[in-house]
């Protein structure tokens, strides 16, 4: 089994693209003409992906600056492809350096664009280095900040993330709360009330309009010797896992343990790493894929018995796609499932004895899950950012005009 561990090198910061928001396959809507401009921001996968509703729902209106903080094929390029075209996409290159020189050199590449290219406001999405560069790059140039996905606390200080996300939320104009729970971390912080809104979380709209059908699920399926319960996803991805030789061996063992396939998804960092430690041969015992274009990676959550992740949008995806995960992490910031939808362990043993309690009753486990409601909203999350938007450019525009 081979994998590519390389850095290839995106193109040159600020390349436009036409706009082709009618092309073949995309979900968008004609461009509209109900508010003003917006830039997003972003540079990982996962935001590439919560952002997508947005990038369609702003259309031709929309300008997507790509930091390039993941630049893998399998980590960018494979989302690229399925996002609506934005009226501009600034590709940068500020991916493969140290988290600090990635910072400094996201913050000056976007602070130009946004010199360059006037903007109502600045979206950023989560708790990445990259946005936390849009932060500070729309802060510098006293643009109105939105933070889609603001309000999650882990309160653990170890987690880069935390960080990030604390000094976004306390610099944003709108803070976009997926849950209650959410904006009561945001207000006992002290962050005014009239900065919040709760809208649910854009993942909710991404996953509907990407999860294939049940006939190309099962055709995906049937090419991988799967049968609809009868294996198990993992994912493992995160500094705290796989960096720690001991750690990462640990987790590996515990899947290759398990009773049914464990299908992998081998993340680039999580390759390279195993390969830097010797660990290849602990890998015998799983099914490594190459990472999947979204569609394709939904579509094997929705037949596994049980996912194990360290990662965060799966913890919420998992709750609309009605399926268990076992969350293989020091600490969460997605508590909203813990009891219902996911269970959280530390890398050890309880990895395997909390997938063997979720595979008791795989049937009974998956009929109790449909019924409870996921706890990141319905309908139109990216409606109603647009809409607490509007409000907040609104305001602006008459505290400048008095």
């Amino acid at each position: 089994m081979g994998f590519s561990v390389g850095l290839p090198v995106l193109p040159v910061a600020g390349r436009r693209i036409a706009p082709e928001l009618d092309r073949a396959g995309s979900a968008g809507p004609p461009d509209r003409n109900d508010g003003d401009t917006a830039t997003l921001v972003c540079g990982t996968r996962p935001e590439l992906i919560k952002l997508a509703p947005l990038i369609r729902y702003f259309g031709r209106r929309a300008a997507v600056v790509y930091t390039g903080q993941h630049y893998d094929t399998s980590m960018y390029s494979l989302i690229r492809q399925d996002i609506a075209e934005p009226g501009r996409f600034h590709e940068l290159a500020c991916g493969g350096a140290g988290r600090g020189r990635q910072l400094g050199l996201s913050v000056a590449a976007v602070d130009e664009i946004l010199s360059n290219h006037p903007t109502s406001a600045v979206f950023v999405q989560g708790d990445t280095t990259s946005a936390l560069a849009g932060a500070l790059a729309a802060n510098a140039n006293n643009v109105p900040l939105v933070h889609v996905e603001a309000g999650l606390r882990s309160y653990d200080r170890l987690m880069p993330e935390e960080h990030n996300r604390v000094v976004i939320d306390h610099l944003a104009d709108l803070c976009c709360a997926p849950t209650e729970l959410n904006r009561d971390n945001l207000l006992a912080e002290g962050v005014a009330v009239d900065r919040i809104a709760v809208t649910g979380n854009t993942v909710v709209e991404a996953l509907r309009s990407a999860v294939p059908t049940a006939a190309e699920q099962r055709a995906a399926l049937c090419a991988l010797g799967l049968v609809v319960d009868g294996y198990v996803v993992a994912t493992i991805h995160r500094p705290e896992n796989v960096d720690e030789p001991g750690r990462l061996a640990c987790i590996l063992r515990e899947l290759a343990r398990l009773p049914l396939p464990v299908v992998l998804p081998l993340h680039p960092r999580t390759g390279k790493r195993i390969e830097q430690f010797g660990m290849l041969p602990l890998l015998d015992g799983l099914r490594v894929i190459e990472p999947q274009a979204y569609p394709a990676f939904l579509g094997l959550v929705c037949g596994a018995a049980v996912v194990v992740s360290d990662s965060g949008g799966i913890q919420e995806e998992v709750s609309v796609l009605k399926r268990p995960v076992v969350v293989v992490r020091r600490s969460t910031e997605r508590p909203e499932i813990e009891g219902t939808f996911g269970t959280l362990v530390p890398a050890g043993p309880r990895i395997y004895s909390e997938v063997v309690r979720w595979l008791d009753d795989v049937a009974g486990h998956r009929a109790r899950l449909a019924g409870i409601p996921s706890p990141y909203g319905e309908g139109s999350p990216s409606a109603r950012i647009a809409a607490a938007v509007r409000g907040l450019t609104a305001a602006r525009s008459m505290v400048a005009a008095t």
